[in-house]
Protein backbone atom coordinates (compact mmCIF):
# COMPACT_ATOMS: atom_id res chain seq x y z
CA UNK A 1 0.00 0.00 0.00
CA UNK A 2 1.14 3.63 -0.56
CA UNK A 3 2.95 5.23 2.36
CA UNK A 4 1.13 7.74 4.53
CA UNK A 5 2.25 10.09 7.31
CA UNK A 6 0.50 12.47 9.73
CA UNK A 7 0.89 16.13 8.78
CA UNK A 8 0.04 19.22 10.83
CA UNK A 9 -0.26 22.56 9.08
CA UNK A 10 1.99 25.12 10.83
CA UNK A 11 -0.29 27.97 9.75
CA UNK A 12 -3.72 26.81 10.99
CA UNK A 13 -2.71 23.73 13.07
CA UNK A 14 -5.09 21.43 11.21
CA UNK A 15 -4.14 17.73 11.23
CA UNK A 16 -4.05 15.77 7.99
CA UNK A 17 -3.09 12.30 6.82
CA UNK A 18 -0.97 12.47 3.68
CA UNK A 19 -0.72 9.47 1.38
CA UNK A 20 2.10 9.47 -1.15
CA UNK A 21 0.95 9.22 -4.79
CA UNK A 22 2.22 6.41 -7.00
CA UNK A 23 3.53 6.93 -10.52
CA UNK A 24 3.95 4.35 -13.28
CA UNK A 25 7.56 3.40 -14.04
CA UNK A 26 8.52 2.67 -17.64
CA UNK A 27 8.44 -1.02 -16.70
CA UNK A 28 4.81 -0.66 -15.61
CA UNK A 29 5.36 -1.05 -11.86
CA UNK A 30 4.08 1.67 -9.50
CA UNK A 31 6.73 3.94 -7.95
CA UNK A 32 5.99 5.76 -4.68
CA UNK A 33 8.27 8.42 -3.13
CA UNK A 34 9.47 7.14 0.29
CA UNK A 35 8.17 9.52 2.96
CA UNK A 36 10.22 10.53 6.00
CA UNK A 37 8.03 9.92 9.10
CA UNK A 38 10.39 12.02 11.22
CA UNK A 39 10.57 14.94 8.80
CA UNK A 40 8.81 18.25 9.43
CA UNK A 41 6.65 19.56 6.55
CA UNK A 42 7.32 23.16 5.61
CA UNK A 43 5.26 25.69 3.65
CA UNK A 44 6.13 26.31 0.01
CA UNK A 45 7.62 29.75 -0.46
CA UNK A 46 9.34 30.85 -3.63
CA UNK A 47 9.11 28.03 -6.17
CA UNK A 48 12.18 26.85 -8.09
CA UNK A 49 11.81 24.21 -10.78
CA UNK A 50 14.85 22.23 -9.59
CA UNK A 51 13.30 21.88 -6.11
CA UNK A 52 10.00 20.44 -7.35
CA UNK A 53 11.40 17.00 -8.25
CA UNK A 54 12.68 14.08 -6.22
CA UNK A 55 14.69 11.08 -7.44
CA UNK A 56 13.09 7.68 -6.73
CA UNK A 57 14.35 4.24 -7.75
CA UNK A 58 11.82 1.69 -8.97
CA UNK A 59 11.77 -1.29 -6.59
CA UNK A 60 10.85 -3.61 -9.46
CA UNK A 61 13.37 -2.84 -12.23
CA UNK A 62 15.84 -0.53 -10.46
CA UNK A 63 15.34 2.38 -12.88
CA UNK A 64 15.78 5.75 -11.19
CA UNK A 65 13.49 8.53 -12.34
CA UNK A 66 12.45 11.96 -11.12
CA UNK A 67 8.91 12.61 -9.93
CA UNK A 68 7.02 15.61 -8.51
CA UNK A 69 8.03 16.31 -4.90
CA UNK A 70 5.16 15.37 -2.55
CA UNK A 71 2.99 18.32 -1.53
CA UNK A 72 -0.19 18.79 0.50
CA UNK A 73 -2.65 21.63 0.04
CA UNK A 74 -4.30 22.62 3.32
CA UNK A 75 -7.83 24.14 3.21
CA UNK A 76 -6.39 27.28 4.80
CA UNK A 77 -4.46 27.91 1.58
CA UNK A 78 -1.02 26.81 2.76
CA UNK A 79 0.87 24.37 0.52
CA UNK A 80 3.21 22.08 2.45
CA UNK A 81 6.28 20.22 1.21
CA UNK A 82 6.25 16.65 2.53
CA UNK A 83 9.75 15.40 3.50
CA UNK A 84 11.07 12.44 1.54
CA UNK A 85 13.35 9.81 3.08
CA UNK A 86 16.90 9.38 1.80
CA UNK A 87 19.24 11.72 -0.07
CA UNK A 88 18.17 13.30 -3.32
CA UNK A 89 20.08 11.69 -6.17
CA UNK A 90 20.79 13.06 -9.60
CA UNK A 91 18.64 12.03 -12.53
CA UNK A 92 19.74 9.02 -14.57
CA UNK A 93 21.81 9.73 -17.64
CA UNK A 94 20.44 9.24 -21.12
CA UNK A 95 16.92 10.50 -20.39
CA UNK A 96 15.34 13.08 -22.71
CA UNK A 97 16.18 16.76 -22.52
CA UNK A 98 18.73 19.19 -23.85
CA UNK A 99 21.01 18.74 -20.84
CA UNK A 100 20.34 15.03 -20.31
CA UNK A 101 18.07 15.06 -17.22
CA UNK A 102 14.34 14.70 -16.72
CA UNK A 103 14.30 17.91 -14.67
CA UNK A 104 15.89 19.88 -17.51
CA UNK A 105 13.53 18.30 -20.03
CA UNK A 106 10.56 19.45 -17.91
CA UNK A 107 11.91 23.00 -17.50
CA UNK A 108 12.65 23.28 -21.26
CA UNK A 109 9.20 21.89 -22.06
CA UNK A 110 7.45 24.53 -19.96
CA UNK A 111 9.41 27.30 -21.67
CA UNK A 112 8.61 25.88 -25.11
CA UNK A 113 4.91 25.58 -24.26
CA UNK A 114 4.73 29.17 -23.02
CA UNK A 115 6.44 30.47 -26.16
CA UNK A 116 4.12 28.45 -28.38
CA UNK A 117 1.02 29.69 -26.59
CA UNK A 118 2.24 33.26 -26.98
CA UNK A 119 2.76 32.69 -30.69
CA UNK A 120 -0.86 31.56 -30.83
CA UNK A 121 -1.93 34.89 -29.35
CA UNK A 122 -2.02 34.17 -25.61
CA UNK A 123 0.42 36.89 -24.58
CA UNK A 124 -0.26 36.80 -20.83
CA UNK A 125 0.40 33.09 -20.21
CA UNK A 126 2.14 32.34 -16.90
CA UNK A 127 2.62 29.37 -14.55
CA UNK A 128 -0.22 29.23 -12.05
CA UNK A 129 1.86 27.80 -9.20
CA UNK A 130 -0.92 25.37 -8.29
CA UNK A 131 0.68 22.03 -7.31
CA UNK A 132 -0.28 19.06 -9.46
CA UNK A 133 1.21 15.58 -9.92
CA UNK A 134 -0.16 15.70 -13.47
CA UNK A 135 2.33 18.31 -14.66
CA UNK A 136 2.85 22.07 -14.76
CA UNK A 137 -0.21 24.27 -15.19
CA UNK A 138 -0.12 27.41 -17.33
CA UNK A 139 -2.88 30.00 -17.58
CA UNK A 140 -3.67 33.22 -19.38
CA UNK A 141 -6.76 35.21 -20.23
CA UNK A 142 -9.31 32.64 -21.40
CA UNK A 143 -6.81 29.79 -21.75
CA UNK A 144 -5.59 26.96 -19.53
CA UNK A 145 -2.72 24.66 -20.54
CA UNK A 146 -0.82 21.82 -18.95
CA UNK A 147 2.65 20.45 -19.62
CA UNK A 148 2.52 16.77 -18.72
CA UNK A 149 5.19 15.10 -16.57
CA UNK A 150 8.27 14.17 -18.62
CA UNK A 151 8.53 10.64 -17.23
CA UNK A 152 5.26 9.16 -18.53
CA UNK A 153 2.90 9.51 -21.50
CA UNK A 154 -0.36 11.41 -21.22
CA UNK A 155 -3.40 9.35 -20.22
CA UNK A 156 -7.13 9.86 -20.85
CA UNK A 157 -7.50 10.98 -17.24
CA UNK A 158 -4.88 13.70 -17.75
CA UNK A 159 -6.83 15.03 -20.73
CA UNK A 160 -10.18 14.80 -18.96
CA UNK A 161 -8.93 16.59 -15.82
CA UNK A 162 -7.55 19.47 -17.86
CA UNK A 163 -10.76 19.73 -19.90
CA UNK A 164 -12.96 19.73 -16.78
CA UNK A 165 -10.82 22.35 -15.05
CA UNK A 166 -10.93 24.56 -18.13
CA UNK A 167 -14.71 24.16 -18.32
CA UNK A 168 -15.14 25.36 -14.73
CA UNK A 169 -12.99 28.41 -15.52
CA UNK A 170 -14.72 29.15 -18.86
CA UNK A 171 -11.42 28.77 -20.66
CA UNK A 172 -10.13 26.88 -23.69
CA UNK A 173 -7.43 24.31 -22.99
CA UNK A 174 -4.26 22.93 -24.59
CA UNK A 175 -2.20 19.93 -23.51
CA UNK A 176 1.56 19.57 -24.09
CA UNK A 177 3.29 16.22 -23.60
CA UNK A 178 7.00 15.39 -23.49
CA UNK A 179 6.70 11.59 -23.26
CA UNK A 180 3.96 11.17 -25.87
CA UNK A 181 0.45 9.92 -25.18
CA UNK A 182 -1.48 6.69 -25.18
CA UNK A 183 -3.85 5.93 -28.05
CA UNK A 184 -6.70 6.22 -25.57
CA UNK A 185 -5.53 9.70 -24.54
CA UNK A 186 -5.37 10.83 -28.17
CA UNK A 187 -8.87 9.49 -28.81
CA UNK A 188 -10.20 11.21 -25.70
CA UNK A 189 -8.57 14.50 -26.69
CA UNK A 190 -10.17 14.23 -30.14
CA UNK A 191 -13.58 13.56 -28.60
CA UNK A 192 -13.32 16.53 -26.22
CA UNK A 193 -11.70 18.85 -28.74
CA UNK A 194 -8.52 19.26 -26.70
CA UNK A 195 -5.47 20.23 -28.80
CA UNK A 196 -2.63 17.82 -28.02
CA UNK A 197 0.98 18.79 -28.75
CA UNK A 198 4.19 16.74 -28.52
CA UNK A 199 7.30 18.59 -27.34
CA UNK A 200 10.23 16.90 -29.07
CA UNK A 201 14.00 17.32 -28.55
CA UNK A 202 13.99 20.45 -30.75
CA UNK A 203 11.59 22.19 -28.37
CA UNK A 204 9.11 22.85 -31.16
CA UNK A 205 5.57 21.66 -30.28
CA UNK A 206 4.17 19.27 -32.90
CA UNK A 207 0.41 18.76 -33.20
CA UNK A 208 -0.56 15.12 -32.72
CA UNK A 209 -4.34 15.31 -33.14
CA UNK A 210 -6.93 17.09 -35.25
CA UNK A 211 -7.76 19.93 -32.83
CA UNK A 212 -4.04 20.78 -32.46
CA UNK A 213 -3.52 20.79 -36.24
CA UNK A 214 -6.52 23.09 -36.68
CA UNK A 215 -5.23 25.40 -33.94
CA UNK A 216 -1.78 25.60 -35.51
CA UNK A 217 -3.34 26.36 -38.89
CA UNK A 218 -5.81 29.01 -37.68
CA UNK A 219 -4.09 30.46 -34.61
CA UNK A 220 -5.79 31.25 -31.30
Amino acid sequence: MPESVPVRCPACRRSHRYTAPSYPCACGAPVTPPLDPDGVPGPVGHRAWDEEWVAVRCGSCGLRGEWPRPELGCPCGTVLLIPVAGPRASAPAGRPGASGSVRDAGRDAVTAAVLHLRRLGHEDVRRTGRPSPSGVELAGRGVLARVGPPARPATPRDVECLWLTAMTESAVCRYFTVAGCTEEARARADALGVPLFLLGPTGVPRPVNGPAEALDADGA
